[in-house]
């Protein structure tokens, strides 16, 4: 990414690579192509998660932070390059060879996600590795004589802090310990993102300062979001497909489609649908679509997570109570509703009690609902999210279209 300098005077850019006031701000297709890979990516980590909680063992903790721990290291590399090509040029050369790096190294990720944390827990790490490296170096190399050199290596810098974490957490053959590893390795990389990666004598990239390209941030984040409820429809439409057609598993299959319509209505209606007016008219944009990172994130794991809820729905309908299942059932919702909560405050500067009444409601119905069929859950978390829909509907019913008021 072009340097932005320490705050002392003007900010250094690479002025070739980086968009200019009439660059289009709507996705290329290059940007499309490489959220195809994503696609994939989120099938793989649904059927991770479907395994580890329908697995024998009464509590697969472990066995979901794992996953969850893969899924956040996809998020992470998805995330900076979309943060970078909103104020950089994606139709430069030099940024698309950094999207086909990004596409070719999650893809290899993406593979390997099944058995990340096994047989193929090196591959993961080396392609994770590899990609942050590879184009931040790249970039560095393409740009130097433009401005962009000093801010690949604070990025480099850190990328190069957090590369022998994953590297020999792959090489110990104990799964805690390489746990352990892992985590801390994604922490360094999200703190020192957050923090625009400061290092002594090379000073930071300023979040606040950064000019970013509202439409074009706006709608990334809302294409990973309906890519997130694409592998619902897909999870969902496969454990049908393959099941009996009966009563209960199509009871299950309605719920499910009905379910991922209603996280599409409660995600537009309507802090999702003004994301682009709201980042636009911030004082300081980027600091809205910096934050608006972290609020999306809880919505796409409780998506993902609601898909492996409705997928044991549609697969044992009527199965023997597993208290286990209702972490997804009734936990993938209420992350959403979490999730989504936050990014309302971000847009209105406050909370729809519709929201906060939805997420503490599933929380009190789990003891109810522990002993209770899969079916039933899953139809009463259904239940919750059209309470939800409904009430946004209502209270928006003859009147204006509400404005963002962001915070900052």
């Amino acid at each position: 990414m072009p340097d932005r300098g320490r705050g002392r005077g003007p900010p250094v850019t690479a002025l070739s690579v980086v968009r200019t006031a009439g660059s289009p701000e709507r996705p290329t297709f290059l940007e499309l192509l490489v959220d195809l890979v994503y696609v994939f990516a989120l099938t793989r980590v649904s059927q991770r998660l479907i395994d580890d909680v329908a697995a024998p063992t009464r509590l697969p903790f472990a066995a979901i932070g794992e996953t969850l721990l893969l899924l956040l290291a996809l998020w992470l590399t998805w995330l900076i390059t979309v943060w970078s090509t909103s104020w950089l040029d994606p139709e430069v050369p030099v940024i698309r060879v950094v999207l086909l790096i990004t596409m070719v190294g999650s893809m290899v990720m993406a593979v390997a996600v099944p058995r990340g944390f096994t047989d193929h827990a090196l591959v993961f790490a080396v392609a994770y590795v590899g990609v942050q490296l590879t184009r931040v170096v790249y970039y560095g190399l393409a740009t130097r004589r433009s401005g962009g050199a000093p801010s690949a290596l604070r990025s480099l810098f850190w990328s190069g802090l957090a590369a022998p974490l994953w590297i020999v957490g792959a090489l110990i053959p104990q799964e805690p310990a390489r746990a352990a590893l892992w985590a801390a390795g994604l922490l360094v990389q999200y703190t020192a993102w957050a923090l625009g990666y400061p290092v002594p004598w090379y000073g930071r990239d300023r979040i606040a300062d950064q000019p970013v390209a509202a439409g074009h941030l706006a709608e990334r984040y809302q294409q990973f979001l309906l890519i997130a409820l694409g592998e619902v429809i897909f999870t969902i439409g496969v454990a049908f497909s393959g099941g009996p057609f009966l009563l209960p598993e199509t009871v299950g299959f309605a719920l499910g489609i009905g379910a991922t319509v209603l996280f599409w209505q409660i995600y537009f209606q309507r802090a999702g649908r003004v994301l682009t007016e709201a980042i636009g008219a911030a004082r300081r944009p980027s600091i809205i679509g910096f934050s608006a990172a972290y609020a999306h994130l809880p919505m796409i794991v409780g998506i993902v997570l609601s898909g492996v809820g409705y997928e044991l729905v549609i697969s044992e309908p009527l199965a023997a109570p597993e208290p286990m299942w209702l972490l997804a059932i009734l936990g993938g919702p209420g992350l959403f509703l979490a999730g989504r909560a936050g990014l309302e405050f971000q847009m209105y500067s406050r909370v729809s009690r519709s929201r906060t009444a939805g997420f503490v409601l599933l929380g009190a119905l789990v003891p109810v609902l522990w002993r209770v069929p899969p079916l039933a859950a899953g139809a009463v978390a259904t239940a919750v999210l059209l309470g939800v829909a409904l009430a946004d509907l209502r209270r928006a019913r003859g009147r204006e279209p509400e404005l963002p008021v962001p915070r900052p």
